[in-house]
């Protein structure tokens, strides 16, 4: 099991390789009061207001603030309902909300965020913001066979779908930034979150270090537009295959 200094070292290594603009956050659900740790913000108790998750998360990242989110901290539905911090009301009318996994009621009293690369806890679940071009480095670096490991979620709520799910199902996420990180949590336009089981985080690292000597890893790569480009020594085999070589 990976010690808290090896999750920062992690975390600092993340931000290195993928030139990330901000900070990989360390989630962990909180299971009693007295897993908060000393120092950590509390909305509610510290400064009476309330935050909604996404804004949360946007502190942890950008702020470098460690962030304790229980019930009276909430501000938006979704995560309450998503971490079982409340009962989920029995619809009285159409469905009005996209599909998404939660927690067993009761199971937690809260959420506990931070950047990875100092986090004073070992995380459940860590989550990175990336653009596309990041995201598309992290995913190439991991061997074929840990494809089907990795799914995809598209509607909201990203608060659940970047926790809940990679918790409850171990396998990494790919998660489009909802309506709420984009409005109050200042998403980028171009942003993804991706999510990775606190398990998987040491191995995702060294096969990404492995891909940074390919053409593909992220600071490799570069822009252009040129009609017959230099082309790898498969592509040359799959076109001598087809009978194209000398078009």
């Amino acid at each position: 099991m990976a010690t808290i200094k090896e999750f920062n070292r992690c975390g600092e290594e993340l931000e290195k390789i993928l030139n990330l603009r901000t900070s990989p956050i360390a989630v962990k659900m909180l299971v009693k009061e007295a897993d908060i740790p000393a120092g950590a913000m509390r909305p509610k108790k510290d400064h009476n207001y309330h935050l909604a998750q996404c804004q949360a998360f946007a502190k942890s990242r950008r702020e470098g603030a460690t962030v304790a989110m229980l019930k009276e901290d909430h501000w938006c539905p979704a995560a309450l309902m998503a971490y079982g911090m409340v009962k989920v009301p029995e619809p009285t009318g159409p469905v009005r909300s996209h599909p998404y996994e939660r927690f067993v009621y009761g199971k937690y009293i809260g959420v506990l965020t931070a950047p990875l690369k100092n986090a004073s806890f070992k995380p459940d679940v860590i989550i990175m913001y990336s653009n596309t071009a990041q995201l598309r480095s992290v995913l190439l670096s991991m061997p074929h066979e840990q494809v089907p490991e990795v799914e995809g979620r598209f509607f909201p709520p990203s608060c659940a779908h970047a926790v809940v799910t990679p918790m409850m199902t171990g396998k990494y996420m790919v998660v489009i930034p909802d309506p709420g990180e984009y409005q109050r949590a200042i998403a980028d336009d171009g942003e993804m979150i991706f999510a990775v089981p606190e398990v998987k985080l040491a191995g995702l690292l060294v096969n990404l270090n492995k891909f940074q000597d390919q053409g593909y890893a992220y600071r490799n790569h570069y822009y252009f537009i040129q009609p017959d480009f230099p082309r790898p020594d498969f592509y040359k085999k799959m076109f001598k295959e087809w009978g194209l070589e000398d078009y």
